[in-house]
């Protein structure tokens, strides 16, 4: 029990911004607070927060246990909801947001089944590729595919995004295929652009990340522009697993520069509170890890 009081008021004092706000919360003095975060950095030989009298900051392995602890304490919350509501239907509108082209392929396709399941919810979904604000616009569950870092939202990890460099036969036919990072310089690399620039594509070579600008005739601020041009034979493009499953399944698109372990950025559900978390929105976010789960679901599903 007091392992379990030292992490649920380390995650505590980081979402409310100090220890006596924490504190105040719990109803009890900032001095038990400053006791049991001492407790927790003793008992793990590590420093998690830096802490002055006027603010704290997390260290980087504070950054990494708090998401671990986010993670374990939302699971915690959700089984004994399970346990204790397992006789409730969830109820009332879902207001869910999602980037658009994820979106289209793999959670529109998926909210007809999930409202089967539950016939007393309803369902609002707005995709769009800006960050909305969870809070203010009364976002129930944001599906975000990014490296998280805002501490006052409570995330859930989906599934993991795997990105690879991919190229339609014909075109890997007509100009070969690129066996090192230098080899693309002799390809037309398809580029996302973002307001005139573009962005360049990550590899991991020697142990570390490595951005390299790519070099086309064409860019484009859409990714499925860029799938399409990619199955056309136009050229290389660098895009996510749950985008080009499918069209590698079906052989219209293969992959090049496997050893090379491109990193991607993982699909997570957040939400702006964990605490009494409505039973739609647990609903709703188990349905997807489950369905995201499935065996060869990334590479069967989608266009």
């Amino acid at each position: 029990m007091g392992q379990f009081r030292q992490i649920s008021t380390f995650v505590e004092v980081v979402a409310r911004g100090s220890l006596s706000a924490a504190a105040r919360a719990e109803g009890i003095a900032p001095a038990m607070i400053g006791r049991r975060l001492d407790a927790l950095e003793t008992r793990l030989g590590v420093k998690l927060l830096q802490r002055t009298t006027r603010k704290l900051a997390l260290t980087d392995e504070g950054a990494a246990f708090l998401e671990d602890c986010q993670r374990i304490l939302a699971e915690l919350e959700e089984a004994e909801s399970a346990v204790t509501e397992r006789s409730a239907n969830a109820t009332g509108h879902l207001m869910i947001s999602a980037p658009a082209g994820f979106g289209r392929q793999h959670v529109a396709p998926l909210l007809p089944s999930f409202l089967a399941e539950h016939r007393d919810v309803t369902v609002t979904l707005n995709m769009s590729d800006r960050v909305v604000d969870i809070v203010g616009e009364s976002i129930d569950v944001a599906i975000r595919i990014a490296s998280l870092s805002d501490s006052s939202l409570v995330s859930v990890k989906l599934a993991d995004n795997e990105r690879v460099v991919v190229g339609a036969p014909a075109y890997l036919k007509r100009h070969g295929e690129p066996k090192a990072l230098a080899d693309l310089s002799k390809h037309n690399c398809l580029a996302i652009s973002s307001e005139g620039s573009q962005r360049g594509w990550t590899f991991r070579e020697g142990g570390k990340n490595v951005v390299l600008k790519v070099n086309g005739n064409m860019a484009c601020n859409d990714g499925q522009v860029l799938h399409e041009w990619a199955l056309a034979g136009k050229g290389l493009a660098w895009r996510s697993m749950w985008e080009v499953g499918s069209a590698i399944e079906a052989g219209k698109l293969q992959t090049v520069l496997d050893g090379y372990s491109a990193p991607g950025n993982d699909i997570y559900a957040v939400f702006a509170q964990r605490r009494h978390l409505p039973l739609r929105i647990r609903a709703f976010v188990d349905f997807l890890r489950h369905t995201y789960a499935q065996p060869d679901y990334w590479r069967k599903s989608g266009k």
